[in-house]
């Protein structure tokens, strides 16, 4: 099973305005489930978008009223041999990888069903904006089946080993308010103003450092896998960075000249 890249998007929409890139999974017909060009896809667009420094925060979200992303295509799931399982997992886990480490921000605005893959996609974000009529699930034991794009282990990170293993043993949805109330989305707004929330919150992110953003990804992603020694001194390192930067010196003359900082990202 081959999974090269490819040379233009069929599956996806994309914009950039003022910094802000927002990406739009568009297959609303199959409910924008993940199959394999979705994928393959998803994969190029955030290689591009990590490299291009007219991006500062990407937007992720879907085609449609419906759904998010609702899943994976059963189609191709059901015809997997154990090798290519293990083959799709791991692609899906490096695609996914690649968002959460972008080292920009990414911003899942779940408009609808976020389900199995689509669950997966949103947790994979640095922040999550559901509207009032999402739901999020990871249902694969109803397949027979678990997670494969690492839901067993970023849900569990989210929300706590006992909700999270719950949520995936039964398989059972939750909606947009007990995702809320569990911590796995960090706001809940009506459907209409779900794409004005996730820019509001896309913007107040843009109006910060740059390079602090970026050094607090890293600070935040790589310590969770450390001891806490560790982490701190990672943490201490990057601080010290930070400390090197013409943005730091700006901030922090802007703060004693009362004044908005001019951050230029150096």
């Amino acid at each position: 099973m081959k999974w090269g890249l490819p040379m233009s998007y069929t599956t996806l929409l994309t914009e950039t305005r003022d910094a802000i890139s927002t990406v739009t999974v568009n297959r609303p017909e199959r409910l924008n489930a993940l199959n394999r060009q979705v994928m393959q896809e998803l994969d190029e667009c955030f290689r591009g978008l990590q490299t291009d420094d007219g991006v500062r925060v990407v937007i992720l979200t879907g085609a449609g009223e419906k759904a998010f992303v609702a899943g994976a295509d059963i189609n191709e799931l059901a015809a997997l041999t154990p090798l290519e399982g293990q083959e799709f997992s791991r692609y899906g886990q490096g695609v996914l990888d690649r968002i959460e480490n972008l080292g920009k921000p990414v911003i899942a605005a779940v408009n609808g069903f976020a389900l199995g893959g689509g669950c997966e996609l949103a947790m994979a974000c640095t922040l999550r904006v559901a509207s009032e009529s999402a739901r999020f699930a990871q249902p694969e034991v109803k397949l027979g089946i678990i997670p494969g794009y690492a839901g067993t282990q970023r849900l569990a990170r989210l929300v706590g080993k006992g909700r999270a293993l719950e949520l995936i043993l039964t398989g059972e949805a939750v909606t947009a308010q007990e995702a809320y109330r569990l911590g796995l989305v960090n706001q809940v707004v009506p459907p209409a103003e779900l794409m004005n929330a996730a820019r509001a919150l896309a913007r107040k992110i843009l109006a910060n450092a740059p390079l602090a953003i970026k050094f607090a990804l890293e600070a935040v992603h790589h310590g969770l896998e450390m001891t806490q020694e560790e982490g701190q001194f990672l943490e201490a390192t990057l601080f010290g960075l930070c400390c090197t930067t013409e943005d730091m010196k700006e901030g922090t003359r802007a703060f004693l000249e009362k004044r908005p900082a001019k951050f230029v990202g150096r």
